[in-house]
């Protein structure tokens, strides 16, 4: 499975440990940025993990700002995108069982490291539940 990853300068630190978490278990990464703590603007890498999941260069994308809302903001302006902020393990997991969510949206200022890796982890590994919830997600894009 190969992971999209972006950040801004306030998730860098977060991107950085998550990529190494992501490639002790196994999975293959893209990181489209940043590359370093100075600041930089979200959109400049969001929309690049959002296309990468969309044109199915990518299965999964991971995005990680302070509060997760500007990249997941940006992320869903892309018809094929259903990105979620997470900041508990059970959002994780609902947002693919109910919304078939493809990015996960980290909020590094509001969670812990350890916390970030168990949704990153919940989220590549649950899947989504069809049913009445794909009837739900068919009405989402315009």
């Amino acid at each position: 499975m190969t992971i999209a990853i972006g950040s801004d300068h306030a998730g860098f630190e977060y991107k950085e440990a998550l990529k190494k978490w992501l490639e002790k278990n196994g999975y293959s990464l893209k990181d489209f940025g940043t590359h370093s703590a100075e600041a930089a603007d979200y959109a400049d890498f969001a929309h690049p993990v959002a296309e990468a999941v969309e044109s199915k260069a990518c299965d999964f994308g991971v995005l990680v700002c302070g509060s997760a809302n500007g990249v997941a903001i940006t992320a869903n302006k892309h018809q094929g995108i259903r990105a979620a902020i997470c900041w508990a393990e059970e959002l994780a997991a609902l947002s693919r069982q109910h919304n078939d969510a493809n990015v996960v949206c980290i909020p590094a200022r509001f969670v812990s490291m350890d916390t970030a890796e168990k949704i990153t982890g919940i989220f590549l590994t649950t899947a989504f539940e069809g049913g009445r919830h794909a009837r739900r997600v068919s009405k989402i894009s315009c």
